[in-house]
């Protein structure tokens, strides 16, 4: 464990999508493929205050699997291929742009999440 007296402000995305701790960008974020590490394994920083929740499934909803799903559909439409077709294809297309961003986007927004200081949000009460 090193003992940094200044960690450098290191950009949420740089440190995230390599999967690095967001406070010093040596220690591991992972343990595992999606599950995040208990603390770093460099700096010591405790991971608890991480909370990305579906963020990173609902970003690759969005942007990766509705367009790989539209393409099997447009082909099916077009082409009327056989079941091979989506079998050797369309299946493999769809789980090679929805399973790889998911560990660089969470990373991504557990970075953020430290950067930004991000909290869960509670009600302010008269006068605060």
């Amino acid at each position: 464990m090193q003992d940094h007296a200044h960690y450098p402000d290191l950009e949420p995305w740089r440190v995230g999508i390599r999967g690095r701790c967001p406070r010093c960008g040596e220690g591991r974020l992972f343990d595992g493929f999606l599950k995040l590490a208990p603390k770093c394994d460099v700096c010591g920083l405790d991971y608890s205050f991480a909370d990305p929740a579906d963020g990173p499934a609902f970003f690759v909803i969005c942007f990766a699997c509705v367009p790989s799903v539209l393409f099997a559909v447009w082909a099916q439409v077009t082409f009327e291929p056989s079941i091979w077709f989506h079998a050797f294809v369309s299946v493999p297309v769809i789980l090679a742009t929805c399973i790889p961003p998911l560990r660089p986007l969470k990373g991504w927004l557990v970075a953020s999440q430290f950067y930004y200081k991000a909290e869960e949000g509670r009600l302010a009460k008269p006068g605060e």
